[in-house]
């Protein structure tokens, strides 16, 4: 690489690069890769596998979910005893029998209310919710701790303070009145010794279930696991997938991890480099510039860490993903191959982060090829659905395709992904909002503004017409000469016939003082050369006021800007040196602001400009008048090194002036006069 070449490497857009790769290695998956596909079902593609080293053999989540159900489902919860209350209850009873209750009530029936006060705590007496509570979740027995000794013990022997009043009621003696029993106030005697240890079941159940095995098995080191061609069974297919679950947990560590990291930038940074080349090598327009290297690069960078996202955290499927966004609003600012390309940049970072990265990359190159072919232009919604429908079709025929190519059975094919490629197809719909926010964050100028701003129903061509008809007319005219050499020389035709359009809105101001709007009055004839100059230099600056109130795109307000380029008002400055052969002419009065145009279709405009003008003042039209006045008007031009900063090469400008030609024939062609009958 020259020196030269060096110096024209724009270092901005390099740190662009270097920032997104830094960013996308970030967000990738930190273990390592495991570098085979497997597939329950099918065989196995590769040579003969043996054992690395010892490792487990994983049991299935589903199988670590039951087994964890089961535990559960058995577990029986841990209940607390507080035999303090036995005893206080029943010092409570002897206390309250008072002299005052002897004359009444035999001792006899104290002696059975302390006896069965003792059996009931020995058995325990719990709370009707917590008993109902039991009962709804089929829990046939607890264990119950009583001076930090668990014993398990039946939910039926417990009593509740109701069930506990009417047991002592009803296995009384016979020789006890019950009414004289139901006097001694038994109920308050009567509290819940039984309480659910919450912390005691939790901490037991989690160790139960931390107890519970996640393997069922060991491979040892080189033992035989599959060869090639065999078909992969339910019991080969748990191990292998075993040994991907240890080599991706063995990527630890932070040198494995520094290798890993090293891996993935190294992989990406490669991809951008391949991409940042590209542009360097055949997109200088787009390198050259901050905005357009931005956009690129906020296009690769989001799909990515979205991409991550949706694999990491298992969002939803990445097809539903509108991967064809991007090289669609690539296409409708820019071009095909830079749509193409970039999109190939996208696909082949993501495809190291799906779980199936041939099949993704296979799906979406194809659908990177048809978003080529399918959309040319963007400038109707219908444009847009049909390439959606075309994506989705060529989805669903693709992935169809594929199952049926791998394993020859219709039956096998996952119909849930035709769901998600009509989801795919819904998002895509949005491109057309989203074209619009993108234009109005990075200023460009897509076909579909193009065209809504060349209908003559807005507002401010509207107003053209109606103030000023003869330029509306002429503006019109400029535009179908200007569109036509942009397309033959390569050019943006409608960025051109729309510029075009209102290049000329200036002359609203003052619509009296141009020719095409003159009656048979001239305002001109009143003033000085140099006043004259200034007024219809002014159009200039009031049509890009008049452009930027109207909140018009730049890449419009620049054909208003450049149409005369640094250009002299020729009739006014002539007519000057003409009256005042020897006077000094201030040229800077009689000058254009400019700047010259800078681009082909601001230069194509400014040519179409002056020969649309300069025909209306050819006294006859033929071909010979028409060739001289073409060739003289963009001759000078050139000589005045008007266009001497447009991209133009001499046969671009060779076949503008033969457009121009060929089109002011048509337009000025003579037609016959019909005879007259005669009488």
């Amino acid at each position: 690489m020259s020196h030269t070449k060096l110096k024209r490497i724009n270092i901005n857009s390099s740190i662009y690069f270097i920032v997104a790769a830094i960013l996308i290695s970030y967000f990738f998956p930190r273990e390592g890769k495991f570098r085979y596909q497997f597939f329950e079902g099918k065989p196995w593609r590769y040579e003969l596998l043996t054992a690395p080293s010892d490792f487990p053999i994983y049991k299935t989540d589903e199988e670590v979910k039951t087994e964890k159900d089961s535990v559960q489902n058995q577990f029986e919860p841990y209940y607390r005893m507080d035999l303090t209350i036995s005893s206080t209850e029943i010092e409570k009873l002897r206390a309250n029998y008072t002299p005052s209750m002897r004359s009444r009530v035999d001792p006899a029936y104290m002696q059975y209310i302390e006896k069965a006060l003792v059996q009931l705590y020995k058995n325990g007496m719990i709370s009707p919710e917590q008993l109902d509570e039991l009962k709804k979740e089929n829990q046939e027995r607890i264990n119950l701790m009583e001076n930090n000794i668990s014993q398990s013990r039946y939910v039926s022997d417990f009593f509740t303070v109701r069930t506990a009043y009417e047991f002592i009621l009803n296995n009384s003696p016979k020789n006890l009145d019950k009414g004289i029993l139901q006097s001694c106030n038994i109920n308050n005697y009567l509290t819940e010794n039984i309480s659910y240890d919450k912390n005691m079941s939790e901490r037991v159940l989690e160790e139960q279930l931390n107890n519970v095995s996640l393997s069922n098995g060991m491979v040892q080191a080189g033992e035989r696991i599959v060869d090639r061609g065999e078909i992969i069974d339910a019991q080969t297919y748990n191990v292998l997938r075993s040994l991907k679950i240890v080599h991706e947990s063995r990527s630890g560590g932070t040198q494995r991890q520094g290798l890993i990291m090293g891996g993935i930038f190294m992989l990406v940074s490669g991809i951008i480099l391949c991409f940042w080349l590209y542009l360097w090598s055949f997109r200088p327009k787009i390198f050259y510039s901050r905005r357009h290297m931005l956009f690129m690069i906020l296009c690769v960078l989001f799909t990515c860490v979205l991409t991550e996202l949706c694999v990491s955290y298992n969002w939803f499927n990445v097809y539903i993903i509108p991967y064809a966004i991007v090289p669609i609003v690539v296409r409708v600012f820019f071009d095909s191959r830079t749509a193409l390309f970039s999109h190939l940049v996208i696909v082949l970072i993501c495809s190291m982060l799906v779980p199936f990265p041939h099949e993704f990359l296979l799906l979406q190159v194809v659908i990177g090829m048809v978003v080529t072919f399918s959309l040319k232009e963007l400038s109707e919604r219908s444009q847009l659905i049909r390439c959606a429908f075309i994506i989705f079709m060529s989805y669903s025929l693709s992935y169809i395709s594929l199952s049926v190519y791998q394993d020859a059975d219709f039956n096998k094919i996952n119909w849930l992904m035709i769901l998600y490629f009509g989801i795919n197809f819904i998002l895509l719909m949005f491109t057309y909002v989203l074209v619009y926010m993108l234009e109005k964050t990075f200023g460009y100028v897509s076909t579909i503004t193009l065209v809504e701003l060349s209908n003559i129903n807005t507002p401010i061509l509207k107003k053209l017409s109606e103030t000023a008809p003869g330029t509306f007319q002429h503006s019109i005219q400029v535009s179908i000469l200007a569109s036509e050499a942009a397309s033959k020389i390569g050019a943006n035709a409608a960025l051109v016939r729309t510029g075009a359009m209102y290049h000329d809105i200036g002359k609203m101001t003052n619509p009296a003082f141009f020719t095409e709007n003159q009656n048979n009055f001239n305002p001109h004839d009143q003033l000085t050369f140099e006043q004259s100059a200034q007024i219809i230099i002014n159009h200039v600056k009031e049509g890009v006021i008049l452009a930027e109130k109207a909140k018009l795109p730049k890449a419009i307000i620049n054909f208003i800007r450049t149409h005369h380029g640094r250009g002299i008002t020729k009739y006014f400055y002539n007519s000057f040196k003409n009256k005042y052969p020897d006077k000094e002419i201030n040229e800077e009065l009689f000058t254009y602001p400019g700047p010259n145009p800078f681009s082909k279709e601001t230069a194509v405009l400014m040519m179409a400009d002056s020969v649309e003008a300069a025909s209306r003042s050819l006294k006859e039209y033929t071909d010979e008048s028409i060739s001289q006045l073409v060739n003289k008007i963009i001759d000078g031009q050139i000589a005045d090194g008007l266009l001497k900063n447009s991209p133009l090469t001499f046969r671009d400008i060779e076949n503008a002036k033969q457009v121009f030609i060929n089109k002011l024939k048509t337009m000025f062609h003579t037609r016959i006069s019909y005879p007259d009958v005669k009488k």
